[in-house]
């Protein structure tokens, strides 16, 4: 793409100015327009080392509503965000709807930045490019607008400017070696920038190279193209055509949920109690395993209400360090989390290498109760099966267990604790009348359960059905398998 891409393009400059200080005026009634529309945009900003982003992008906001929109600059990663998922840091900076973020540089120059340092190998970088392409399709399937430019100029303009900018003490600051060495292996990292543009070059997500050699013509070239998508994107919000269908992922084969038996039990309390104290404290040992591995845990609980989870929880937490885990009870999203994708709001959550974390409720309420209650579309809950095992995929790549609990129950189970806590005091407060009202729904989720398991029990992260008619049961269980996942990771890690 850059190897046949012309520059040095003369630019009659009256005239460019005129126009750049038009488009500057219908970008700023476009910021207005995207507000009353709702629709959050994405500009990422690459390009070669001093080939004017910054000042490109103080060029575009110069009219906008600072209120609005954000600037999001990225450096070398630090200690902490590498313990975190590499998408981590772009995914948590995503706009809320009506606002633009602009990224000055971002997940291109970090994955060219890790080939030329021999930190993504082949496979890694394979991976790599799949969650990228997987990440912005996923944006512009939800409602984004992604727009990316590429500002690129030739060899000796580079090395031009890195020598003026040197040259004045108040600008030589900006001068790295890494830029210096980008410029004297201009032909090995123009092929790696190349091969990065043609594979994460999507209909839905293109990528704009900009002539950056006359840097009048570059602000003109980049006003146009990013007033053209937003005016097609408000005449056709993205994500009002569907995208082509992603892969099929291994699933393992689930029992339908009236066809578990609910009989298993623990013979008596003091086998329960010598169990469960055996468990925790193989489960503690494990834990300290982990934070010296940096291994990252992620435990997802589901189920009926009255089912147990709480319970579960409490005895799977009570065995990890509190200083390296976390429970993240997952209610009803607040206005900020459903102003931008509903994924946002989990990968805030996610835990650094080394920590658990413990969702009660999680992501599948897209599929639950999202669908049940008409919260979200009908394309937004088909749509969510593979983007959670696209999200699930992403987690163990990055080195993550991922467990996933359903803990069950019968319908008749459910009417006798409902009773217990209506007619109990101090435990009222655990029964609401939504709780009763979803009770009738049962066939009905039932049905959106049972189609879950099958579509996400996948084979890097399965579903585990846990028993709780004996509530004791249960919670052995859950830490049983939650202990096996761990042991069977350290054997594979050794």
């Amino acid at each position: 793409m850059l190897k046949e891409f012309p520059l040095g393009r003369e630019v009659d400059r009256p005239s460019a100015e005129s126009a750049v200080e038009a488009y500057r005026e219908k970008l700023s009634a476009q910021q207005l327009q995207l507000k009353e529309k709702k629709l959050p945009v994405i500009i990422l900003i690459e390009g070669w080392g001093a080939a004017g982003k910054g000042s490109l992008i103080g060029r575009l906001i110069r009219y906008l509503d600072p209120r609005f929109y954000n600037v999001c600059t990225r450096s070398v990663p630090s200690d902490e965000e590498l313990r975190k998922p590499f998408l981590w840091h772009y995914f948590t900076k995503i706009p809320q709807n009506g606002k633009i973020v602009i990224f000055d540089s971002g997940w291109m120059e970090e994955t060219v930045r890790s080939v030329e340092s021999k930190e993504l190998g082949k496979k890694k970088l394979t991976e790599r490019l799949e969650g990228i392409r997987i990440f912005e399709r996923q944006l512009v399937e939800n409602g984004y607008l992604v727009v990316k430019l590429f500002l690129h100029i030739s060899r000796d303009e580079q090395k031009k400017r890195l020598e003026e900018l040197e040259e004045d003490k108040n600008t030589d600051w900006r001068v790295s070696k890494a830029d210096w060495r980008q410029n004297d292996h201009y032909d090995k990292q123009l092929k790696r920038f190349d091969k990065y543009l043609e594979a994460t070059n999507e209909p839905w997500a293109p990528w704009n190279i900009v002539d950056a050699t006359n840097r009048k013509e570059a602000e003109l070239a980049a006003f146009r193209i990013v007033t053209e998508a937003i005016d097609a994107a408000l005449a056709q919000r993205p994500g009002s055509v569907p995208l082509p269908h992603p892969e099929r992922f291994p699933v393992l084969r689930m029992p339908q949920l009236a066809k578990v038996s609910l009989d298993k039990t623990v013979r008596s309390e003091e086998d329960y109690r010598a169990q469960l104290k055996s468990a925790q404290k193989r489960l503690r040992q494990l834990h300290n395993v982990l934070y010296r591995k940096k291994i990252p845990l992620v435990i997802v609980y589901e189920g009926w209400d009255a089912a147990g989870k709480g319970g579960n929880i409490k005895r799977l937490a009570a065995a990890l360090d509190p200083r390296g885990a976390e429970v993240h009870p997952i209610a009803a999203p607040e206005s900020f989390e459903l102003s931008r994708h509903y994924l946002w709001r989990f990968w805030t959550r996610l835990p650094k290498t080394g920590h658990v974390a413990i969702f009660d409720r999680s992501w599948y309420g897209r599929v639950m109760v999202e669908r049940l209650e008409g919260l979200c579309s009908e394309a937004d809950w088909k749509r969510a099966y593979y983007e959670m095992n696209e999200f699930e995929r992403e987690l163990v790549r990055w080195g993550a267990i991922v467990v996933k609990f359903w803990i069950h129950i019968d319908p008749n189970t459910q009417l006798e604790r409902f009773t217990e806590r209506q007619n109990t005091p101090e435990k009222q407060w655990k029964i609401t009348a939504e709780d009763w009202r979803n009770r009738e729904k049962w066939p009905e989720y039932e049905k959106a359960i049972n189609e879950m398991l099958r579509k996400t029990s996948t084979e890097f992260a399965p579903w585990y059905i846990v028993e709780s008619k004996d509530k004791r049961y249960a919670r052995l269980k859950a830490l049983n398998i939650v202990i096996r996942a761990i042991e069977d990771r350290i054997r594979e890690d050794d």
